[in-house]
């Protein structure tokens, strides 16, 4: 009984707010259902409403997954201070990092289905009823550890905060393993994505054994960087109240994993350039063109730069302390890794093809008009669990709480 009351009381939390609330969940509607006309149009003629073709295949989509990958295994760099080292200012906000995991699998999920074209070639990925291939198949790796991350975020958010709606304390003893298994969960399911494009042994410019760690490097500054604007619009919009220590400390760590990041990157460029193999005409298409294609050299510039400023705001105490510089970092280092995982990593590697020929790519506004569908959704999504969240930890929207007011109003009458 208290399990439903939970859900009950959680939909009235949802549906009760300001109008800028409202407004934001009238935007994020109208951005879906923009989205699904689009993806609508997608199921009635097939895969040429985008760009890709024969020459490039893994496009927008799988560029917006494999940043998506990122964000989500991204919780862990909140994990591991706060339980490993027993920092207690992220202990309190480590449950954001899970819910920004659920909302960015989910949209990992909707992106790989839109990517396939008709989502009934996905039956055979259904367990019982389909063969997952497994364990030969990377894809089918893939499948399992995001589904596995996302189920394991799912029961405990749902464990922690029922256990907080009923005003009660949590088993530590089964909690805290299950946070403790989320890391190397975490870090397995950015490891098997760049396992996949290791894979493809014709794809030299992905052929690199340190694309799974730089993944992971740039997967700790992207997702740290949506929590840290987050805790500040909910500090100065809810009764959420955050120690700037924590979020100092979260730049901190971003600081070092961008530089890891950067570090990797140049250590693949001095091998590409040095050994001066054919090689190298992927990474020319990126920074400098071949020929007179250079359309996504800008590209491959601006991911460079943001991310070389992002590291040195964050590097210097005093600009990570300073909340200007603090979230123009933040949203640098959001777009730099955006376009590094979305352009400068899928485009470069199919470009030039086995032929040598040279297939130019830009995404369709049905691509662009799906993908922000697909954002939208999980913003939503992460809207709704952190309005729930906030109202259970820390506006004391609990069943006691409940429970009194209907005396109180009893009362009263």
């Amino acid at each position: 009984m208290n399990f439903i009351r939970f859900i009950k009381e959680s939909f009235k939390i949802v549906i009760r707010g300001s109008m800028r609330y409202y407004l934001w969940l009238a935007f994020l509607f109208i951005l879906i259902i923009w989205g699904a006309t689009a993806y609508a149009e997608q199921l009635k003629q097939g895969l040429q409403v985008t760009n890709m073709r024969d020459p490039i295949s893994w496009a927008f989509y799988i560029g917006n997954l494999t940043f998506l990958v990122g964000v989500a295994a991204a919780a862990i760099m909140l994990v591991i201070p706060a339980y490993i080292y027993n920092w207690k200012p992220l202990k309190e906000v480590v449950i954001f990092g899970e819910l920004l995991a659920i909302s960015a699998v989910i949209m990992c999920i909707l992106f790989v289905i839109v990517d396939v074209g008709n989502p009934l070639r996905l039956w055979h990925m259904i367990p019982i009823i389909g063969n997952l291939n497994l364990p030969s198949s990377l894809l089918a790796w893939d499948s399992v550890v995001l589904m596995a991350y996302f189920l394991l975020n799912l029961v405990v958010v749902s464990y922690l905060l029922y256990t907080l709606f009923n005003k009660r304390e949590y088993n530590k003893k089964w909690l805290t393993p299950l946070v403790m298994f989320s890391i190397p969960l975490a870090i397995s399911i950015h490891t098997v994505t760049a396992f996949l494009y290791n894979g493809f042994a014709g794809r030299p410019y992905w052929n690199s054994a340190l694309l799974a760690p730089k993944f992971l490097a740039s997967a700790f500054c992207s997702g740290p960087a949506v929590l840290i604007i987050l805790f500040q619009i909910l500090k100065k919009t809810t009764t959420f109240d955050i120690k700037d220590e924590a979020i100092w400390k979260i730049a901190e760590l971003m600081a070092y994993a961008m530089f890891i990041n950067l570090f990797f990157f140049g250590a693949e460029v001095f091998k590409e350039v040095y050994s001066n193999t054919e090689h190298l005409v992927h990474l020319k298409y990126l920074f400098i063109g071949v020929g007179e294609n250079r359309d996504i050299v800008i590209y491959g510039w601006t991911s460079l730069i943001f991310s070389v400023i992002a590291f040195l705001l964050f590097l210097i105490p005093k600009t990570r302390k300073n909340v200007v510089t603090l979230n123009i970092g933040a949203l640098l280092i959001w777009f730099g890794v955006y376009i590094e995982k979305g352009i400068a990593l899928i485009i470069p590697g199919y470009t030039p093809d086995n032929l040598g020929q040279i297939y130019i790519y830009r995404p369709s506004l049905a691509e662009i008009k799906i993908s922000m569908a697909i954002f939208s959704i999980g913003f939503l999504i992460f809207t709704v669990m952190t309005k729930i969240t906030i109202a259970i930890i820390f506006e004391d929207f609990s069943i006691n709480t409940i429970r009194k007011k209907k005396v109180y109003s009893t009362s009263a009458s």
